[in-house]
């Protein structure tokens, strides 16, 4: 009988990359795409060559699972950056990654993105030390992150912190671990963004 691995393992078996998903799960040998590459299912020797339109419609589905991003939000998104100076591409990606819950996630201060939404829509996080509980929250240079101030916030961080040991921090944030809180020291470039995504695609698909 075949185990059952869960729905995000799944998605990461299918684009066969690690979208990390599932926390520390995915650096562990217990992570779907580590124990099995090929995509989930029976048949999956006998699936056709994909068509120039799911090659690209396939990238913008792993761009939204890889930070959580729902259809319309997605589209919210894509109009800014069009809106933008510059390419629309990295528009696109420099606002999923300053996203708060994404800055929560790589700051140790969740095990996953899904978890650092929870932190944040649970009221456990502030910036500029205001409480914020809005997920998406965009974040500007000079912003700081940190817990709440109340004992059940700080403690939530720091134990998550603590499992989450050595986790790599893009350029564009700074994380003061002495006083358990981060810092958005400029905005992040191309090469800060660690999503396995050819953004053109996604941006030709949804030019059409």
């Amino acid at each position: 009988m075949a185990r059952y691995i869960g729905p995000q393992c799944r998605l990461c078996r299918r684009e066969g990359e690690k979208l990390f998903l599932k926390g520390m799960r995915c650096d562990t040998v217990k992570c779907a795409i580590t124990k099995r590459k090929y995509p989930p299912g029976q048949f999956t020797w006998g699936r056709g060559k994909l068509s120039k339109y799911g090659i690209q419609f396939r990238e913008k589905q792993k761009l939204k699972r890889f930070y959580g991003i729902l259809e319309r939000q997605f589209r919210n998104y894509f109009e800014k950056a069009e809106r933008q100076k510059g390419n629309t591409g990295e528009n696109l990606l420099n606002m999923f990654e300053r996203r708060l819950d994404n800055a929560v996630y790589l700051l140790s201060f969740a095990i996953s993105r899904k978890s650092a939404r929870q932190l944040i829509l649970h009221g456990h996080i502030m910036v500029n030390n205001k409480k914020v509980d809005v997920a998406s929250y965009l974040l500007k240079v000079g912003d700081v992150i940190k817990p709440g101030n109340n004992e059940v916030s700080q403690n939530m961080v720091k134990t998550n912190s603590e499992v989450v040991k050595g986790r790599n921090l893009p350029a564009w944030i700074q994380l003061r671990s002495d006083v358990l809180e981060g810092v958005v020291t400029q905005l992040p470039t191309r090469e800060d963004i660690s999503v396995p995504i050819q953004e053109q695609l996604i941006v030709e698909l949804c030019s059409k």
